[in-house]
């Protein structure tokens, strides 16, 4: 057994697969016949030229858009490709081993990183990112197509097993990718409750553990598996007795699961009759149709750096524009948040550069990308604005720290709707703009805030990694950020009540809201709107339904006066259990 840090409730048998690389391959693969090597090489070559001819209409582009310096970091990728050194690897290892291209290609990257290995200065690692960059370009071009598994390549012994994806870690643009296979378990070895790996596990509602070192030296595709997502817990080659017990509670926990779906077109509301908005945090398409099914009254979060992670240059404003639209067309009541771009932290892409920071999460991310770049703001202003006119759309602002910085957005989007008017271009005049409050400094200058902004959004996943002063994805500190915490429930209801002072609409949408402890207490809090994994809206609408709002206010009241984790996570769970005793497997550890 290992274990880990459960980031997605649920108990899952099945058959590992496991994602090697950034090509995404396991071993070498070999002509059939050494008269395809001729073949093979101009196979290989067709591709570099495609990945040159791609990465000069970046510079073009990137340039135009962003400016010249932003453009360097492809003019360096250009560089790399061009070097003969690494052509000429890639052309040996065809002729003399009779590797495929793709084989060859990850081959030549193994070698570098072994080397790149070996030295110490950051000057070499940014090189070697580099490297890796135009590798899997080429790589795309070789398999044409994007995705980091090729197709076909997920295939379990038994047909009957579900598929449990083993990574090291999962990265942003893979994440978007393995959308549409048919995974249904997630095994990584880094990452916490809010990484890539978590947040595709609960939007598919599928158990997921994160944070288990060392589970790639022990597994091997096609080894039967076991992934508890609640107690952190992952068997490899589980004994009969073992695997037995656990599809039993596999089974329950599914049809736990497909019951609860029945509750779609009920409103959300509690014993009393009090309402609550369970709305949904989405990806792309896909999430909103999973919104749609599961009875979401809107969507809380639309995330929109993953439309720029999967894409090989900068979205231009009619591409983001079109994206946006479809997403307010497919989304419940055609009601959609939109946050502008949280790239930065473990969310990257190469048009902005690399810089090596000691502590990204706490450095040049975010809204603060945008200052430097403010035509990348501005561009997806004026592609929301626009799509604001299918729906009922909302623009979020996220990793707000300084009234200073409010009024610099604002000011942003006031020239964007004049420029829009003077040429002539519709938009919705009504789109409301927000404030993401994720880092302690907004939430004690949060009156100020609130005096000119028309929404607040909690994201708690942000604001506890920066109260506790740890870092999420890191399973050596992981357990500091936790949920249950007497210093986040204060902290929480200090925005809540500076909101219900001034009447200022607040959601939470960090993964506390889909978590049947905490939204017990933040609706006794008095939070009415919840922002969750499509997945875990059937669950908390049972939950709401299960207990008074006098019942939550003296929860909460109770919750508010403890002094440790341990005593808040025993008393919500004594509570959860008398309100409804299945819930508790759909809540982490």
């Amino acid at each position: 057994m290992h274990n880990g840090i459960g980031v997605s409730p649920g108990v899952v048998v099945g058959v590992a697969y496991r994602v090697e690389s950034v090509l995404g391959l396991s071993e070498p693969k070999t002509l059939e016949n050494p008269a395809q090597i001729p073949a093979e090489i101009a196979y290989f070559d067709r591709a570099v030229e495609e990945a040159e001819s791609e990465l000069e209409g970046l510079v073009q582009r990137v340039a135009q858009e962003l400016g010249p310096s932003a453009a360097e970091i492809f003019q360096t990728h250009l560089q790399i490709l061009g070097d003969p050194g690494l052509l000429s690897r890639v052309h040996s290892l065809i002729e003399k081993q009779s590797l495929t291209a793709l084989s060859a290609l990850h081959q030549v990257m193994n070698r570098y990183v072994a080397q790149f290995a070996r030295i110490e200065q950051d000057y070499f690692r940014e090189r070697l990112n580099d490297l890796r960059d135009v590798i899997l370009r080429v790589g795309s071009h070789l398999t044409r197509k994007k995705e980091p598994v090729p197709d076909g390549a997920i295939e379990s012994h038994d047909d009957n097993e579900p598929v449990i994806l083993v990574a090291h870690e999962i990265l942003p643009s893979q994440a978007m990718s393995l959308g549409d296979l048919p995974i249904a378990g997630i095994v990584t070895e880094v990452g916490g409750s809010t990484s890539h790996a978590a947040i595709l596990a609960r939007s598919r509602g599928i158990p997921a553990v994160s944070g288990v070192e060392g589970i790639m030296n022990d597994v091997a595709s096609g080894d039967l598996m076991v992934v508890d997502g609640r107690e952190g817990h992952v068997l490899v080659r589980p004994e009969q007795e073992a695997t037995m017990a656990y599809r039993k509670v596999q089974r329950e926990f599914f049809h736990l699961k497909d019951s609860l779906i029945s509750n779609r077109d009920e409103p959300a509301r509690s014993l009393d009759g009090t309402r609550a908005e369970l709305l949904a945090n989405i990806n792309n398409l896909a999430d909103a149709d999973a919104a749609h099914t599961v009875g979401a009254s809107g969507v809380g979060l639309f995330r929109t750096e993953y439309l720029f992670l999967t894409h090989h240059d900068v979205p231009g404003e009619e591409e983001q524009y079109e994206y946006y639209r479809q997403i307010v067309l497919n989304s419940p009541g055609q009601t959609v948040t939109i946050r502008t771009l949280d790239l930065g932290g473990d969310k990257t892409v190469p048009y902005l550069g690399r810089r090596s920071e000691p502590n990204p999460f706490m450095g040049w991310r975010s809204i603060r990308i945008f200052f430097e770049n403010p035509k990348l703001l501005i561009t997806q202003i004026r592609a929301i604005l626009r799509a604001g006119r299918h729906g009922k759309v909302s623009m979020l602002f996220p990793m707000v720290t300084t009234l200073e910085e409010l009024r610099k957005i604002n000011k942003m989007v006031k020239e964007t709707r004049d420029n829009l008017r003077r040429e002539g271009v519709l938009f919705a005049e009504d789109v409301k703009t927000g404030v993401m409050v994720e880092v302690p400094a907004a939430v004690f200058c949060i009156d100020a805030l609130l005096r000119e902004t028309d929404f607040i959004s909690i994201g708690s996943n942000d604001l506890i990694q920066y109260l506790v002063a740890a870092d999420r994805d890191n399973p050596k500190v992981a357990y500091l950020c936790e949920p249950l915490s007497p210093a986040i429930f204060r902290v929480l209801q200090m925005v809540l009540d500076a909101c219900a002072r001034t009447g200022t609409p607040v959601t939470l949408c960090g993964e506390m809201a889909g978590q049947p402890r905490s939204a017990l207490v933040l609706f006794g809090m008095g939070l009415r709107r919840f922002s969750m994994s499509p997945a875990f809206i059937p669950t908390v609408k049972n939950l709401l339904a299960g207990v008074t709002t006098a019942q939550a206010e003296r929860f909460a009241h109770h919750v508010l006066q403890l002094s440790t984790s341990d005593e808040i996570r025993s008393y919500l769970t004594a509570r959860l259990r008398e309100i409804s005793s299945t819930l508790e497997i759909f809540d982490s550890v």
